[in-house]
């Protein structure tokens, strides 16, 4: 019924039959270059440059990893064992749409199962299967964090809001016909797995900010707080932070009228020692007793099994 995999699913990178063309291999240096300037160590460019590599060949390819490595000062072990860790790294070639369904706990029940078993029967493909024609890449996903539109499905990664399977069937038929589909929220198009792929690498498609971010349901609660008037504790009432723990705002901020805001979670106070979260315990004991917190376990287990003997 389905057509057949490539590669079994953990396959080790394949090796490359050719090696960049020399105009193409210049293009990815100068682009890996603007990449590892970003960093301050270069290896910390590694995600960013395999997702360049898939821009390119539309997987990780073992010239992509001779690649990598040599940019980054690596090994091309060191480089595999990144790529092969995370499944948005292709080991074998994708699809031009990688159409994700989310199969977690809410979209399952919302009818994300059934969607995901009839685009498998629809297309003749089963999950990280691409159709013949190299188009479409099925695959089932984790939460797409789109909870409030269950069920969801992801087409590279942009969001496709509370589908059914006919719906599902629809957007996969117009792409397999070169059609341009907007997603629910996000830019006027999905792009293709290489174009998505240069703009994870970091480097923009000028397509940010079309479209709407955030959909009527995600914005309730803010709105049903505006309507009562409610705010988040800890505001300029009388839980605000004493002087001491405030932050100043940047120049930035103070110009547009921002004022000093809480710790942020680089320089929040830490804990005293022995200190337990909601002064448990070890708050109420560290003026009397130095000791680690359980260091009398044993005493208290044997002062109760005497009492037990009583």
């Amino acid at each position: 019924m389905f057509a057949p995999s490539p590669l079994h699913p953990q396959a080790p990178l394949r090796a490359s039959d050719e090696p960049y063309a020399p105009e193409v291999l210049a293009r990815m240096s100068a682009d890996a270059a603007e990449i590892i300037s970003r960093y301050p160590q270069a290896r910390s460019a590694l995600l960013p440059l395999l997702h360049l590599v898939q821009s390119v060949d539309g997987y990780i390819t073992g010239r992509g990893v001779h690649f990598c490595a040599e940019q980054l000062g690596l090994t091309t072990a060191e480089v595999s064992g990144v790529a092969t860790f995370y499944t948005q790294y292709k080991r074998h070639p994708n699809g031009d749409y990688t159409v994700g369904v989310c199969t977690n706990t809410l979209c399952a029940i919302m009818g994300g199962d059934q969607i995901f078993e009839e685009l498998s029967e629809y297309l003749g493909i089963g999950h990280d299967e691409t159709t013949e024609d190299g188009r479409i890449t099925l695959e089932r996903v984790e939460c797409n964090a789109a909870c409030d539109f269950a069920p969801v499905v992801m087409v590279n990664w942009e969001f496709f809001d509370n589908q059914t399977p006919e719906s599902s069937k629809q957007v996969v038929d117009r792409l397999r016909a070169g059609e341009p589909v907007a997603p629910t929220r996000g830019p006027s198009r999905v792009g293709t797995f290489k174009e998505v792929s240069r703009v994870l690498a970091g480097f923009t498609d000028g397509r940010a900010d079309e479209g709407v971010s955030a959909g009527p349901a995600s914005l309730q609660g803010t709105l049903l707080a505006k309507k009562m008037g409610w705010s988040a504790p800890g505001g300029a009432g009388d839980d605000a932070a004493p002087e001491a723990q405030q932050t100043s705002a940047t120049p930035a901020g103070q110009e547009g009228g921002l004022d000093a805001g809480r710790p942020s979670s680089v320089d929040t106070p830490s804990n005293r020692p022995d200190e337990q979260p909601g002064g448990g315990q070890g708050a109420d004991r560290r003026a009397g007793d130095a000791r680690p917190a359980g260091d009398n376990i044993g005493e208290n287990i044997g002062e109760n099994t005497k009492e037990e003997e009583r």
